[in-house]
């Protein structure tokens, strides 16, 4: 028997979300942040509270 046009507006519906959870998903695993090296993730603050992925360079004088 033929599909009524709510019963193939649904299926429509239901096929572009799957899609879309799909798509979704890839993104995810390509964008994932796990597993990446300690150094990556660090972030530093200057002396003036600006935060940045490169540490401040040590001033004369204060070598440890």
């Amino acid at each position: 028997m033929a599909d009524s046009f709510h019963k193939k507006e649904q299926s429509k519906k239901k096929a572009k979300q799957k899609q879309d959870k799909i798509r979704k998903m890839k993104e995810r695993k390509d964008n994932n942040l796990k597993g990446k090296p300690l150094e990556d993730m660090l972030a530093y603050i200057d002396e003036n509270g600006n935060i940045s992925d490169t540490p401040a360079p040590m001033p004369p004088g204060n070598a440890e």
